[in-house]
């Protein structure tokens, strides 16, 4: 019998509890769910506040299917808020919104990764914040990210914005800007313009484009996910990986101090002991007073 749960009111069927997801770890979904509603809510909660959710989901762990899905679930709780979203001038697109515990606790029990956008709900393509997706080339890995994110920090630093590392919950890193509101297509061109230059400044390590045949041994620095139709992954979400691994905030000394890729690998479990000792590390994007202004195209 599926067992029935109340969460903030809401009535739950929370499903295959013993289901191992992770057979490298012995992780159960239920421990999935566990990770959701003890450890990571608070803090996942409020990087998906108010931001369509696009779910990947393996629900038969990371070695079964995996598919995207951006509507609405079949079965979808009508007290699941849902957002109108433009999908082009002639069509709305119907995404979530996961808002509270108990959307959370239904959304995980799907068995999901949360991806959301650089916008709001209410404000669709006005980017809030810019990312940069540093996704290495074999054999580059997370250690050469961080040579890289070193660089952005720097070269965004002269223009005058604010930066925040985690990893990618795979095999790279995620380097987050809190802006004012701008117009994402204006956003996704500052940042190839910041791309193009790391690969200038930095020939043998970066490049900027994503053919494949360029990519070896070097960092692939995508700027793409700050288009209006793409997403990230959620800070905290955990990933369709071989483990458990967290989307993981990070300090800036991790990544100035690493040296080899375990470093920057946080499990679920690894993640209430992280919070308790830093709190948010990723809550300055939440803080409009930590948000500047996009530079002026030259």
């Amino acid at each position: 019998m599926t067992p029935i749960t109340e969460v903030e009111g809401r009535r739950l069927a929370l499903s295959n509890l013993d289901k191992v997801l992770y057979p490298a770890t012995g992780t159960t979904k239920g421990e999935v769910l566990h990770y959701y509603a003890v450890t990571a809510a608070d803090a996942l909660l409020a990087h998906l506040h108010n931001r369509p959710v696009s779910f990947l989901r393996y629900p038969d762990g990371p070695d079964g299917q995996r598919f995207f899905t951006k509507n609405p679930p079949p079965g979808t709780p009508s007290w699941v808020r849902i957002a109108e979203v433009p999908r082009h001038a002639a069509q709305q697109n119907r995404q979530v919104v996961v808002q509270d515990l108990a959307s959370l606790m239904w959304a995980a029990n799907l068995v999901v990764e949360f991806h959301t956008p650089q916008w709001q709900a209410d404000a669709p393509g006005i980017a809030d914040r810019m990312v940069f997706d540093l996704d290495p080339g074999a054999p580059a890995t997370v250690v050469e990210c961080c040579r890289v994110a070193l660089w952005l920090r720097e070269r965004l630093a002269a223009d005058g914005l604010r930066t925040y590392g985690k990893t990618s919950g795979s095999k790279g890193l995620h380097l987050l800007v809190p802006l004012e509101p701008a117009p994402a297509d204006r956003v996704s061109a500052y940042a190839k313009r910041l791309a193009v230059e790391a690969e200038r400044d930095l020939p043998d390590l970066v490049v900027h484009r994503m053919t494949r045949a360029l990519r070896p041994g070097k960092v692939f620095v995508d700027f793409s996910q700050n288009a209006a139709a793409k997403t990230t992954a959620t800070p905290y979400t955990l990933r369709a990986e071989a483990e458990p691994t967290a989307s993981a905030p990070v300090t800036w000394a991790e990544i100035e101090d690493c040296r080899t890729p375990a470093e920057l690998v946080f499990l679920a479990a690894d993640m209430a002991g992280r919070l308790e000792r830093y709190g948010d590390l990723l809550g300055p994007l939440l803080d409009p007073d930590r948000a500047r202004p996009l530079p002026a195209a030259p």
